[in-house]
């Protein structure tokens, strides 16, 4: 008995020694440099809230704060690098929609979005706008559509990747619309959108935040937005549904995410500094500029939307068949 004793209190020592050790873990944080990895290239959506919540959160929390691009396999290459990473609120990632898109899509993968991640803040939601490059010759939606009918397959359109939130967007837009187009992948919205102003390819949906600078150029037109609602920063593009396309209302999303072993006074200190950022009116026009809007979940909450999200696109793969290798 006094044995058994001896050992169960060893295991309550150890069980208060691991408490301790992580809530002074937590308080000595952030003691070095932090990094943010974003699973696409630079340039694209993802990469410019990144840097930009990367900026103000190295302000606020008094260490720098990197941004690393880990491009490839529709996002999974930076998730699975993340995962991996020690779980002491130094190592975060940018997580868009293809975060829990694509571990739906490809059949082996060495996480799990759900166990080994968890939660920080959702920052925003964006539209995607159906963008089109001058070359292709149409004006309006309803031209786009006679020309996706008359010559299937004429015209090539840009993804950040397989599986990425446009390009399953756009394979709804052609079952919706009984037109089709040619799919082309990229390593990112950033070199997706290059090609689109260079008129490689001839439409995408795109964030605002990708392509708002060359549609005010007049080198690239929009034609309609993917919510069912119009964008108030865009008002007179109009929506799917008001050009008589049903059943279509896509959202891109951002939020930060960390390994799930971080400390949860890390995580709740993260989130509430994020929160604050967001609430910053500095930063609320520059997501205004470009079309995106501030949607802050603290760390509890974007859980329990990333659980929803799951449901949601484990659904719409199921119906579209797509798959990964």
């Amino acid at each position: 008995m006094e044995t058994r004793l001896r050992g169960i209190g060893r295991l309550i020592a150890l069980a208060m020694l691991a408490t301790l050790s992580g809530s002074a873990l937590a308080q000595a944080w952030p003691a070095k440099p932090m990094r943010i990895v974003v699973p696409f290239a630079a340039g694209g959506a993802s990469d410019v809230l990144a840097r930009l919540v990367g900026q103000k959160l190295s302000e606020r929390l008094g260490q720098p704060v990197v941004v690393e691009n880990k491009p490839g396999a529709t996002t999974t290459l930076g998730a699975s690098e993340v995962a991996k990473a020690p779980a002491d609120g130094y190592t975060l990632m940018l997580a868009p929609a293809p975060f829990v898109i694509a571990p739906l899509m490809y059949q082996k993968l060495t996480y799990d979005t759900a166990k080994d991640f968890t939660g920080v803040a959702l920052l925003a939601s964006s539209p995607l706008i159906l963008t089109v490059h001058p070359s292709v010759g149409v004006s309006t939606p309803q031209e786009l559509l006679a020309l996706g009918k008359a010559k299937p397959g004429a015209v090539a359109y840009g993804s950040p990747g397989s599986g990425s939130v446009p390009h399953l967007a756009t394979e709804l837009f052609k079952l919706r619309t009984g037109t089709d187009f040619t799919h082309v992948p990229y390593k990112g919205g950033g070199p997706a959108v290059t090609d689109l102003v260079a008129g490689h390819i001839g439409m995408m949906f795109a964030s605002p935040i990708e392509v708002s600078q060359h549609v005010a150029a007049g080198k690239l037109k929009y034609l309609v937005t993917s919510t069912k609602d119009r964008v108030p920063s865009l008002p007179n593009v109009p929506t799917a549904g008001e050009v008589g396309i049903a059943g279509f209302d896509v959202v891109a999303w951002f939020g930060i995410v960390a390994p799930a072993a971080t400390p949860r006074d890390v995580v709740g200190r993260l989130s509430q500094e994020i929160g604050r950022i967001l609430a910053a009116s500095d930063v609320k026009e520059k997501f205004a500029a470009q079309g995106a809007e501030i949607t802050y979940l603290p760390a509890d909450e974007f859980d329990r939307f990333l659980a929803r999200e799951r449901e949601q696109w484990a659904q719409a793969v199921k119906v579209s068949g797509a798959k990964l290798d």
